[in-house]
């Protein structure tokens, strides 16, 4: 993936850009101070990946007002998540917006060609991991990736998931997401040839303990190449998965 900066060092490779004009960018304000929010406007420069915007616990006019300084500082695809209906009522106004409820994400700018190494699989135990799937299926997408959802193939019915094995063996990267025992994480994990990102999920009765049971299994799966982000941590992994999808350009 190329950043910001290998792009400008480029053009002054080339010659479009002279060396002072280079310098000037690089000397910009490296965030926006807007009172309520410092935003990252290097984070691209830094990490090949934008800076995003956590909807969760800020009002819909902080967030309308984060997009129009991003988009006023040149960021033409923002990604908003765990963004809630109510807010996304008062949004949907803004040009190129989309909202995703599924993922409880909203995404300004429309999804890019995807341009990673391969594909992303996202996998789910069950169809109320959906939720946290979107959430991770979502933000791949957003930052450039081609996405294979497989929900539902859970270890409760093991032929769902081994009637997808062209789809597993095929995948650069595989987020499994599960909750109750988490056990779809080391299965998967012992089948797959690509790095698992296992993503336990708050879904299953009493003593699941909202999620740590599944977080404490997938932490202690046997099947090597496994790790493990935080319970219902859709984002992180679809995060993390877009990463390694784009490894190319190291």
């Amino acid at each position: 993936m190329n950043t910001e900066i290998k792009k400008l060092l480029e053009n002054v490779k080339n010659g479009s850009v002279s060396v002072d004009e280079a310098l000037l960018e690089l000397k910009k304000e490296p965030f926006e101070d807007i009172g309520y929010a410092k935003i990252d406007m290097h984070r691209n420069i830094r990490q090949g990946m934008a800076e995003v915007i956590y909807g969760a616990g800020k009002t819909a006019p902080q967030i309308r007002g984060i997009v129009e300084k991003m988009r006023e500082k040149g960021q033409n695809r923002i990604l908003i998540t765990r963004l809630a209906p109510e807010a996304n009522e008062e949004l949907k106004d803004i040009a190129e917006y989309t909202y995703y409820p599924d993922g409880r994400i909203a995404i300004v700018g429309g999804k890019p060609t995807p341009d990673g190494i391969g594909k992303i699989v996202v996998a789910t135990g069950g169809t109320s991991d959906i939720p946290v799937a979107e959430e991770a299926a979502l933000t791949a997408e957003c930052f450039g990736n081609e996405v294979v959802r497989l929900y539902d193939v859970g270890v409760a019915g093991l032929h769902r998931l081994l009637s997808h094995m062209d789809e597993i063996m095929d995948a650069s990267v595989i987020i499994a997401i599960a909750g109750m025992e988490g056990a779809l994480a080391s299965v998967i994990g012992g089948l797959a040839d690509c790095p698992v990102i296992a993503v336990p999920t708050s879904v299953g009765y009493g003593a699941s303990f909202g999620g740590v049971s599944a977080l404490l299994s997938m932490l202690n799966s046997c099947a090597s190449g496994v790790s493990v982000v935080n319970i219902d941590n859709g984002f992180g992994a679809g995060y993390t998965a877009g990463m390694i999808n784009h490894m190319e350009a190291k």
